[in-house]
């Protein structure tokens, strides 16, 4: 009995209606929203898109780690249409609504982090950050922060300062926000290793800024533009030892690692290190713009009154989703799920880098993985016209992937963690053969988007 796929392809992609729409979005579009990949959504479900001429695609990018349980979620849509229907907003702190305090106390009991802990809520990540540097300054009553080579925390002012990947998120775009540090960050597969990494920090301390002028370090679990690095557990350890002697306010950036995507609701659970405050985006609404910010109270309270907030921060629709996710993700057992999955990604992986010389790296957490592409195993020069090439091959067989990292030579899974063991099997094999395809003698092509995610 032949089995039955779940990919449908119809037309050349990208196919004419999709064309059609994008020459008009040039036309009426800004120029630097450019498109990553020409394929025009019609639909969505679960773990696949059908676009507007009837090609239907296995989703990896799940809207840049938006979607962890899935496209149009069905118990999230009847939340979000139930909220839709009694009120859209009223701003929080002017008229109180129940959905933002029942989500603070939901959240605040899968946070890792003991004693008395509080929440805020924000409508992206970029804001999450901005709003945890508030809250660690107006706590240490100091200016700096600290972040690392790699990291990615947003495109406003202060996160994109943060922000360590110039192009195309920061060329052209300054000045920048002052008292702003960077250090390396670990990586096993190029280097720092995680002492290097901790004796560049502390000597950043006497060359950089005084550990006594530094409110918080912003760090990354696991890296998510910068290429999926997994922070080494020495490293994390270390971090926090340092912060703890200096006084320094510890932030976990979990806008793309959350939300089980690493086989833990938080990703600083597999490290049993307590952070002092977390962020929160992404997969946290399905996809609408909610994020927040967690953490310790004395830390959440230290802002003057009125300090913190915004017309639209927790939006009571998007919360209403934020809701019905938490349910799906502990009903549905989605932190198991992303590690099963996790499993059989990394097993595959693993055997194309068997295969396939161009593969240097396989690597990440959980569900969160990647593979990292590179001419030459030994001088690790990367290969980012080969991770386009296998994208580009992926898309026309109908697999969406994405690429990262600071050399744009990594290609990520982000999937939908509902995605079925049959649609991932088959995902998988298309991934292979556009492998194949990319890096073998002779393999040519023609870039189909131009866009970078974030």
């Amino acid at each position: 009995m032949a089995t039955m796929r779940t990919i449908e392809i119809k037309t050349a992609v990208p196919g004419p209606r999709s064309l059609e729409i994008l020459r008009r979005k040039q036309q009426v579009v800004a120029d630097p929203l450019s498109i990553y990949a020409p394929v025009v959504v019609e639909s969505a479900r679960g773990a696949t898109v059908t676009d507007v001429d009837g090609n239907t695609f296995i989703d990896f990018m799940g809207g840049v780690g938006c979607l962890n349980v899935g496209h149009a979620h069905p118990r999230v849509t009847a939340a979000v249409q139930e909220q839709a229907e009694l009120f859209l907003h009223t701003d929080f702190s002017v008229l109180p609504y129940e959905v933002y305090v029942t989500l603070a106390e939901r959240l605040l009991a899968l946070t890792p982090i003991s004693g008395p802990t509080k929440a805020a809520f924000f409508n992206a990540g970029t804001e999450a950050v901005e709003n945890a540097i508030k809250f660690a300054r107006s706590y240490t009553k100091r200016p700096a922060v600290i972040a690392f080579e790699g990291g990615f925390h947003g495109r406003t002012l202060l996160s994109l300062s943060l922000t360590s990947k110039v192009h195309p998120y920061k060329a052209g775009l300054g000045p920048f926000a002052p008292e702003v540090y960077r250090v390396p960050f670990p990586n096993d597969y190029r280097g720092p290793d995680a002492r290097t990494a901790l004796e560049a920090l502390e000597r950043a301390f006497e060359t950089h800024v005084p550990a006594e002028q530094v409110a918080a370090i912003v760090i990354e679990p696991v890296q998510g533009e910068g290429g999926f690095i997994v922070c080494p557990q020495e490293f994390m350890a270390g971090l926090r030892r340092l912060c703890d002697e200096h006084g320094i306010v510890l932030v976990a950036d979990e806008v793309q690692t959350g939300v089980a995507r690493t086989g833990r609701f938080f990703a600083m659970e597999h490290y049993g290190i307590e952070p002092d405050l977390i962020t929160v985006a992404k997969s946290i609404a399905a996809g609408l713009p909610l994020s927040g910010v967690v953490g310790r109270a004395e830390i959440m309270d230290a802002p003057p009154d009125s300090a913190i907030g915004g017309t639209y921060v927790g939006n009571p629709v998007a919360q209403a989703a934020a809701l019905a996710v938490l349910e799906i993700v502990e009903e549905d057992g989605l932190c198991d799920r992303a590690a099963a999955i996790g499993d059989t990604i990394r097993a595959r992986m693993t055997d194309w880098q068997g295969r396939f010389e161009q593969i240097g790296d396989v690597r990440g957490l959980g569900a969160m993985l990647a593979i990292e592409l590179v001419h030459d195993r030994e001088t690790k020069e990367p290969a980012s016209e080969l991770a386009t090439a296998v994208v580009d091959q992926a898309a026309e067989r109908g697999l969406l992937l994405l690429k990262a990292g600071i050399y744009s030579n990594v290609i990520r899974v982000l999937l939908p963690l509902v995605i079925a063991d049959a649609e991932l099997d088959e995902a998988l094999d298309v991934w292979e053969e556009s492998l194949e395809a990319a890096v073998g003698p002779g393999a040519e092509h023609v870039h189909l988007g131009s866009g970078e995610p974030d």
